[in-house]
């Protein structure tokens, strides 16, 4: 593997440690025979979180949920292990996933062990060693494209998750509760954010036929090859549902900044996809139609949606700030993320284009 490729990782986080005692004797039972285990901790991500469990000579991924988290619903760890056992088989940049424990004896929560999948994960930064050209960027954008467009041509219903989600009235729902979320922990008085809020709730599209949908569709929950020409892993299930697949997009799309957005928006950037050679937003629109054989006439709908959202997460962030449920000093400037994205929604909004 390229330097390029190799995922950062580190001794876990102190009070995120794992019971290595009692994981490993869980191991034990569950896969059979014995073996000393070494644990380190995945860096990425900002709810679940991620290990490499080492054990003999195999490698392993554990998911668990936050320490200390009471809202199981959102950290639901059978939940995402039954997503990935019916998904695996029939989608082949789904994890496999291997054992899930239920006694909260092991380590206090549900958590399951996935097969690893190795490769570059690209995040906010080129990484180092990695010559990302412009023909390699513009790939990289069809694979994001197409890869997500496969998934949402997934049979979710022959897979087994046909009761999974409600996606009667799906669209509805979704703006209506990140309008609730929103007002539930609203600091600032920011017009432009009711003001996107009801556009949303005025222009509501009619819904498509629903897909298993992921709800996170970004380069850092993608996994390529070393070479940059394939999808070898998707990361992070713990928000799939069954709902309108172009929500989904949207929500894709609202992370796609690039390089002649608003300054403040590229203090929000997720991904790389503001560098020469990157789509811009209507050509990532243009290949997941194409890819997708989807008409979309509502494209600017689904990005105000997809920027909104995130606008709402930033408030939530921002409120156990603003109210001292949290002292960490990142947090204090996520107000600003709030105006910037509904901003960049309401220009999207009167422009008519992305």
């Amino acid at each position: 593997m390229s330097s390029a490729a190799v995922v950062e990782l580190r001794p876990p986080r102190a009070g995120e440690e794992l019971p290595t005692g009692p994981l490993g004797a869980w191991l034990d039972a569950s896969l059979g025979g014995q073996a000393p285990i070494e644990v380190l901790q995945f860096p990425g991500g900002h709810s679940n979180l991620t290990y490499l469990v080492r054990r003999g000579g195999d490698e392993f991924v554990l998911r668990r949920p936050p320490f200390g988290s009471k809202v199981k619903s959102a950290h639901d760890m059978s939940r995402e292990h039954t997503v990935l056992s019916a998904l695996a088989p029939v989608y082949d940049k789904a994890p496999r996933p291997i054992a899930l424990c239920h006694d909260e004896a092991v380590m206090g929560c549900t958590f399951y062990l996935m097969e690893r999948r190795e490769g570059v994960i690209l995040r906010k930064e080129v990484p180092a060693g990695l010559a990302l050209d412009v023909a390699a960027a513009r790939r990289l954008c069809e694979l994001l494209a197409d890869a997500l467009a496969e998934l949402h041509a997934v049979d979710f219903r022959a897979a087994g998750l046909g009761t999974m989600g409600k996606p009667d009235g799906y669209v509805r729902r979704q703006i209506d509760g990140w309008t609730e979320r929103y007002h539930g922990s609203r600091t600032d008085d920011l017009p432009v954010v009711l003001e996107v809020a009801a556009w949303l709730t005025a222009h509501r599209p009619a819904e498509g036929a629903p897909a298993l949908i992921h709800n996170d569709w970004k380069f850092d929950n993608l996994i390529f090859d070393d070479r940059l020409t394939r999808v070898v892993g998707v990361l992070d299930w713990e928000m799939a549902t069954v709902g309108d697949p172009l929500m989904d997009f949207g929500t894709s799309v609202g992370y796609w900044v690039e390089a002649g957005d608003a300054q403040p928006m590229h203090m929000l950037r997720f991904g790389l996809t503001h560098l020469p050679g990157m789509m811009t937003r209507a050509e990532v629109v243009e290949r997941y139609a194409a890819a997708a054989g989807r008409t979309i006439d509502d494209a600017v709908y689904y990005y105000a949606y997809g920027l909104f959202k995130t606008a709402v997460v930033a408030q939530q962030i921002y409120y156990r700030f603003a109210t001292g449920l949290t002292t960490d000093a990142r947090f204090a400037t996520f107000i600003h993320g709030v105006r910037a994205l509904c901003d960049q929604a309401q220009r999207a909004i009167d422009a008519g284009r992305l």
